[in-house]
């Protein structure tokens, strides 16, 4: 593979914790980073890449497909992971199109300039590109909900419930034709919740800290029952690292931390921590408030990580325990200077 790689969206949440691992792990690769700076991006997210000479960052919209081909052209890209997307399902109840524009059209628009600069016609690399590969990441949403027992396979049908997860099926979809009609070399990977450091605040597990040192309410949608499948930031980072280096062309890889829990035990967990390491008068948990639940809201989401383990030979470092006390301790130094 070539060592031009473009990351869309290094400036969110996963893409600022993957490009500063990726950069140190190989310092020969080239990494050009281009995002919008939307409310959830933060180029200070990714400070410490600022002065890195294998670092470029480019402000521009996935969309812009002069802006992409340029961007081609001018870096020789030799490959693409593409986290780039509106991703909070609230916001995508409220105002569907913007997930539509940026998750389907955007990604249509990297994969079909990917396409026409690598590709000669269907199924014939140019030779100089012949290794390239596009790497999308989606999520486990895709799938809808499950059961009490089930897991998400890579073979489960899709069946999104919400504008958010529709508009990443779909762009799933797009890329899988790529793969079947013109021949792309693709992988495609689905994570389960991620935490720790640099998420936005408007997620749960920001919010249940933030709230909480500021003595404030601690919203909880339903009756906190929601149970979601918890993978650590670093460990999905390194997960898409194997994937796009050694998975199987046309693949799908399902990335999960084996970390059930529900909404209520995430809120426990983090109010309990809280309580040792910022003592107030009173437990944190007096602040936990119920909430009306957010409309289309999935019951669970499970991953079977199987197929990643056994192939690629991935393994999460980290459980919840000890990932959500790293996760406490970064947003007590951004909260708190703690």
């Amino acid at each position: 593979m070539k060592h031009n790689i473009l990351v869309t969206g290094c400036a969110g949440f996963i893409g600022s914790n993957f490009v500063p691992y990726f950069l140190e792990k190989y310092p020969d690769y080239n990494i050009i980073n281009l995002d919008l700076l939307t409310y959830a991006g933060d180029l200070e997210n990714l400070k410490e890449c600022e002065n890195n000479p294998k670092y470029k960052f480019i402000k521009g919209d996935i969309c812009n497909r002069e802006l992409v081909e340029f961007i081609f052209k001018e870096y020789d890209i030799g490959g693409v992971i593409h986290f780039a997307a509106e991703s909070h399902v609230d916001n995508s109840i409220k105002n569907p199109g913007i997930f539509i524009e940026t998750n389907v059209n955007g990604t249509y628009t990297l994969v079909d300039v990917a396409k026409n600069y690598w590709m000669d016609s269907p199924f014939n690399y140019k030779e100089k590109y012949k290794n390239c590969r596009f790497h999308h990441i989606s999520t486990d949403e895709v799938y809808g909900t499950l059961n009490e027992t089930d897991l998400f396979t890579e073979e489960t049908p899709y069946a999104p419930n919400s504008p958010y997860s529709a508009s990443k099926a779909s762009s799933d979809m797009i890329v899988r034709s790529y793969q079947e009609t013109f021949g792309l070399n693709t992988v495609i990977t689905n994570c389960s919740n991620n935490y720790g450091p640099k998420q936005h605040d408007e997620k749960l597990i920001p919010t249940i800290i933030r709230k909480a040192l500021a003595s404030e309410n601690i919203p909880i949608y339903g009756d906190g029952k929601n149970i979601r499948d918890w993978l650590y930031v670093l460990d999905h980072c390194k997960g898409i690292d194997l994937v796009y280096h050694t998975g199987k062309k046309a693949n799908v890889y399902n990335i999960g931390g084996k970390n059930e829990r529900t909404n209520l035990q995430i809120v426990d967990a983090i109010c309990s921590i809280l309580d040792k390491k910022v003592p107030s008068q009173k437990s944190y948990k007096e602040l936990i408030t119920f909430v009306q639940d957010r409309a289309g809201h999935d019951r669970r989401y499970a991953i079977d990580a199987t197929k990643v383990e056994n192939e690629l030979g991935w393994r999460a470092d980290e459980n919840f325990d000890s990932g959500i006390v790293k996760t406490i301790e970064w947003y007590l130094q951004k909260y708190m200077n703690v």
